[in-house]
């Protein structure tokens, strides 16, 4: 071994190690010093710390609260919901023959359908009848439709009415001066005591009259209201003046133009004047108002029916003493009004009846005449006053 480490070979390794040992330490230097200047670049990345700018994303946050704010939309369409309720009503008419501005029977209760629209906020339409045959094709349309109710105007559609009823269970149905013999839940008869406004209107004229004689121009007397009316005026007329000469024609057209036939009524009123009437009640639709037209072209006085004429056929203001009223407007409102409230019923519900202001005829009528209709008013609806009314003949009442 001794002789192993003094051998030149020995000496020579030995020497090259020593010599690399010794060698300067630049090289190894030189080599490392790009790491430490490419790990200084590194923290030059710190813009990823720079993830705080995510905070600077905080419109997601922003957004999220964003998500629910259309939220409360939701609720502000809901409540409008129940405030559309009535607005969602919606109500139909069928009309007897006849127009819905007959300025009588049909408009009456086409103004209380009216008046649902503004102050329910109903939907309305109305279809009119030309001919009776289509009384059930009429109220069919409003059917199909979904109407909510449905009001049918004259005792003529009150069969179709009633099968109607039994058709839609879901409509109401208001069945204007249609009787109901038995009680459907969803079909209410609007009916009136005719016979009792009809006798308002004969004790007037038996006291206003001048000639002692008096006219009533009526519709067909198939109608029983129609009946109602004129049988009412010649009992009021007689109880006020024992004496007194009442003439009386009913249109014989029957249904089909007994309440569109404004010649007729202007022909027969005109007639009757000939023979001494100053005073000519008229109750039959267009037929009464010819009438009235009648009466007004010569200058005697006319009393209207159903509604106050006075406001609805303006031509005959001038010579308009009063009109036998069925306060049809209000009775089909109150009824509409019923359903939307909840507290409909169905059967027979009776309107009321009254006679209409004098108007501009208020100061020929006499104080003493005045108190006088003001207590047969008062006996009528206490019962004591009767009209001798029992039920319907289908003929034309006669003094």
């Amino acid at each position: 071994m001794l002789r192993w480490l003094r051998s030149p070979l020995y000496l020579f390794v030995a020497a090259a190690v020593a010599f690399s040992a010794c060698a300067p330490a630049a090289p190894p230097t030189a080599t490392a010093a790009p790491k430490p200047t490419t790990a200084p670049a590194k923290p030059a990345e710190a813009p990823k710390p720079a993830e705080p700018a995510k905070p600077a994303e905080a419109p997601k946050p922003v957004v999220e609260p964003t998500k629910p704010a259309p939220a409360p939309t939701k609720p502000s369409v809901e409540p409008t919901k129940p405030a559309a309720k009535p607005a969602g009503l919606k109500v139909g008419l069928v009309t007897d023959v006849g127009k819905i501005d007959d300025k009588s029977f049909n408009q009456s209760a086409w103004e209380g359908v009216q008046r649902a629209q503004r102050e329910l906020g109903a939907q309305v339409k109305f279809v009119e009848t030309t001919d009776p045959k289509d009384y059930a094709k009429n109220i069919d349309q409003f059917g199909q439709d979904n109407y909510d109710v449905l009001v049918t105007v004259g005792f003529a559609l009150g069969q179709a009415t009633a099968d109607a009823a039994k058709k839609y269970p879901k409509m109401r149905f208001i069945g204007v001066d249609q009787f109901q013999e038995k009680d459907a839940e969803n079909l209410a008869g609007l009916i009136f005591d005719e016979d009792k406004a009809g006798y308002l209107a004969g004790a007037l004229a038996a006291m206003q009259t001048k000639s002692g004689t008096i006219g009533q121009v009526l519709g067909t007397p198939i109608v029983p209201p129609v009946e109602k009316f004129g049988a009412g005026y010649i009992a009021g007329a007689k109880a006020a003046k024992a004496d007194i000469k009442i003439l009386s024609a009913c249109h014989p057209g029957g249904l089909a133009k007994g309440f569109t036939d404004p010649d007729w009524g202007k022909s027969t009123t005109l007639q009757m004047i000939d023979q001494k009437a100053d005073i000519v009640f008229a109750a039959g639709g267009l037929t009464g108002n010819g009438g009235l037209i009648a009466a007004n072209e010569k200058k005697i006085l006319g009393i209207g029916v159903d509604t106050d004429q006075y406001m609805t056929l303006p031509e005959v203001k001038a010579s308009l003493l009063s009109s036998s009223m069925k306060l049809i407007t209000p009775g089909v409102f109150n009824l509409v009004k019923g359903v939307q409230d909840g507290k409909f019923k169905g059967g027979n519900i009776v309107g009321d009846v009254g006679l209409a202001p004098f108007h501009d005829l208020d100061a020929q009528v006499t104080a003493a005449t005045k108190a006088k209709l003001a207590d047969i008013d008062k006996g009528l609806k206490d019962n004591s006053i009767k009209t001798g009314w029992t039920k319907p003949t289908g003929n034309c009442p006669q003094a």
